[in-house]
């Protein structure tokens, strides 16, 4: 009985020892995925900040209308959510959209019009068809007419296009 029990402690000891090996090769890997993370975050940002300066540069060129300023997103309070035909049948379609303005002037007044930007954007998605949500360019051609609409309603009420950009940021269709 005694050398079992010497097996028993001599085993947890053998057990004990994988663990911390275990352990330390974990701490590794997850220090090491850290390291990876936080060095391929700093890259993106540098993209990214690349990207922000090339579009307000853009936009200063391009668009006199617009006020430039910093780049500021004005999410709509709810998503759109709406039937839609197929050639099939029906489909109930589900859009989350927010607006990218520039300037803090611009992004008062998109929050002051929030609800003719929505029925706008009612209007617009449900002129459309399954067919053409169900590819890549029915979306994009569907987010560009948005697009056009909103600044269009908004130069009527306001006298400048105060919306830069329409965002799809969810896109559900069932």
């Amino acid at each position: 009985m005694a050398e079992e029990t010497n097996l028993e402690i001599e085993d947890s000891g053998k057990s004990k020892k994988k663990l911390i090996i275990i352990v330390i090769v974990s701490i590794v890997i997850l220090s090491g995925l850290a390291y990876f993370f936080l060095l391929g975050s700093d890259a993106s940002s540098d993209v990214s900040s690349a990207e922000v300066q090339s579009t307000e540069q853009s936009a200063e060129s391009g668009n006199a209308a617009t006020q430039v300023g910093s780049a500021l997103y004005v999410a709509m309070p709810r998503p759109f959510i709406f039937n839609v035909p197929g050639s099939s049948r029906d489909r109930i379609v589900q859009i989350k959209v927010q607006l990218l303005v520039r300037g803090d002037v611009n992004e008062e007044t998109a929050k002051k019009h929030i609800p003719l930007i929505e029925g706008t954007l009612l209007s617009v998605f449900s002129t459309t068809t399954a067919d053409e949500l169900s590819t890549s360019a029915g979306k994009e051609t569907l987010r560009f007419n948005a697009l056009e609409k909103v600044q269009s309603e908004l130069e009527n009420v306001e006298g400048s296009k105060v919306i830069e950009r329409v965002l799809f940021t969810g896109f559900v269709m069932q």
